[in-house]
């Protein structure tokens, strides 16, 4: 007996099978499906670039210092980097559709509430909770898209998300400046303007959202992920606070290092032992997944960094109001746009993802360099032109590495691995704006020393720890020093985001090409646990 295939002639076409028959989603369900979970990627993105800008007025109007403007930003990417690993491995055990529905709404409330926020600390608090749901939405998104499309076409959509990373970017500090400009809205509605576009996401993720779900027996390692939040948030506690709150060696150092390690070690050991680890520790076997981690820590230090350090530059040291200091940024996002539009439409059509990964990689650390030269006086144009090569080589890193490894790993992993290299991501972000800040703080409190007039030695006796609470009340002269300061100390921290960036050319040049599959994650999915499936009569498949 023979069988015959006949050829489809094209989506919905009659020949074609139904797609829960063929276990492929045809283009236009792609994109319909893709709708909602980008503009809630957009409203995850919006909310970080319209509060950046923002932050300067914010900390000035609450009477902040230095250190909580470092900690507005660190609270949110701690909650999203501690949870990232948390959603990533829910997704393998539940609905990914219910999974970012829920961090959607988590994000909404924390948004709400870091809106009406009286005093600095209780912004700090409610930027936590929207970090909780920031770190589902990063992770989840990557995760739906790569059980939906093969790993060699999802370069073909890659570019969409990198259209609404760079117009949230774009956007988002054009927006946030407007909001702050305007005297009968101010600064918190910078919390308030996504809940609107988060709403409609909500209802789009509803409509248009429809993956399979497996059920299966779940096993929640919830030991295993009190650990690893425990050990994570105390190492970026103590990187935060020690040099300011504490000296670096003291006992404070002594117990929040000790913890955090028993914590990890803690953390590891129930990983090992765990029926379904949180962060599965077979990955790191896989040199493709470890290599692409320790890029993504270092590409995590280039996009935080340079994004909330930047914006502080422009308005504090150069007197840019937010819009303007938002239309400054252009260039950076226009060269991340073009070069994650290209590189991805190339990887789809050559199958070849590692050349871009590197080229993306050395024009990150090309791209520092420059910054590094940067002063009070830089000329605009040329900053234009450093933050572009920036920018190229951010788009050409940042979503290839999660392809490299959702790639490489099994598809009963794809949650836990795709999390695991935002979560690194994150981490290195997180890491990066604690210490950077650090960096600048010192180089600031050195340069005002020294530039210190000896007739005003007197009113700038306390002038060395002097940051932006001092700026709105300070003497002009003093008001000066301090904004040349901060545009002279910039540069350092640019320095040190390169010097930290060669580690991910390192690591990238190291990465073993592998050819990408055509297959999707469902159907990896649906391949690879055929024999489970066969022997054990409980599983089944709802859509």
């Amino acid at each position: 007996m023979t069988t015959t295939r006949e050829p489809a002639t094209g989506p919905g076409s009659p020949t074609e099978a139904p797609v829960e028959q063929q276990g492929r989603m045809t283009h236009r369900q792609i994109l319909e499906a893709l709708s909602g979970m980008l503009l809630a990627m957009f409203v995850a993105f919006l909310s970080s670039t319209v509060v950046s800008n923002a932050l300067p007025t914010i900390i000035t109007d609450l009477r902040g210092s230095q250190s909580q403007y470092t900690w507005v930003v660190t609270a949110t990417l701690l909650a999203s980097t501690a949870s990232t690993p948390i959603w990533g491995k829910l997704s393998d055990l539940f609905s990914k559709k219910l999974l970012i529905q829920l961090s959607i709404v988590v994000f909404i409330v924390g948004s709400m509430l870091a809106g009406l926020s009286q005093s600095v600390g209780t912004l700090i608090g409610w930027r936590v909770l929207q970090g909780l749901g920031l770190g589902g939405l990063q992770a989840l998104v990557q995760i739906a898209m790569a059980a939906m499309i093969s790993p060699r076409e999802r370069g073909r959509y890659s570019g969409l998300l990198g259209g609404v990373m760079a117009v949230a970017t774009v956007g988002g500090p054009l927006l946030g400046g407007l909001l702050v400009d305007t005297s009968w809205l101010g600064w918190r509605w910078c919390f308030y303007v996504g809940v609107p576009f988060a709403v409609v996401a909500l209802v789009l993720l509803q409509r248009t959202l429809n993956l399979p779900v497996t059920k299966r027996r779940v096993r929640i390692d919830y030991l295993g992920a009190a650990f690893l939040t425990a050990g994570v948030s105390g190492l970026l506690i103590w990187v935060t606070l020690a040099g300011n709150q504490f000296a670096w060696a003291s006992l404070e150092t002594a117990l929040f290092l000790g913890g955090s390690v028993l914590a990890i070690a803690a953390f590891l050991v129930t990983e090992l032992r765990a029926a379904e680890p949180i962060v599965p520790l077979r990955l790191f076997r896989d040199r493709t997944t470890t290599l692409a981690i320790v890029a993504s820590v270092a590409i995590g230090v280039a996009m935080f960094g340079s994004t909330v350090f930047l914006g502080q530059y422009l308005q504090i040291s150069r007197g840019y109001s937010p819009t303007a200091a938002g239309l400054l940024t252009i260039p950076m996002v226009g060269g991340l746009l073009v070069s994650s539009t290209v590189s991805g439409i190339l990887i789809t059509r050559t199958g070849r993802w590692k050349r871009f990964l590197v080229a993306g990689s050395i024009l990150v650390v090309a791209g520092f360099g420059l910054l590094a030269t940067i002063d009070h006086e830089t000329d605009m144009v040329l900053l234009g032109v450093f933050l572009f090569v920036l920018g190229v080589g951010i788009g050409m890193t940042m979503q290839n590495l999660v392809l490299a490894v959702q790639n490489t790993v099994a598809a009963s992993d794809l949650g836990a691995a795709s999390s695991a290299v935002a979560f690194f991501r994150s981490l290195g972000g997180t890491i990066g704006v604690s210490v950077l800040g650090a960096v600048l703080s010192s180089r600031v409190s050195t340069l005002i020393t020294a530039g210190l007039p000896p007739e005003l030695a007197a009113a700038g006796s306390g002038s060395g720890s002097v940051g932006l609470a001092d700026l709105a009340d300070a003497p002009e002269p003093i008001r000066r020093l301090i904004e040349v300061s901060y545009g002279d100390a910039t540069g350092r921290i640019f320095l040190v985001s390169g010097v930290i960036a060669v580690a991910a050319v390192a690591a990238i040049l190291l990465i073993r090409e592998v050819a990408l599959r055509t297959e999707t994650g469902e159907e990896r999915l649906r391949r690879e646990s055929a024999p489970a499936l066969a022997d054990d009569p409980a599983v089944g498949t709802a859509r």
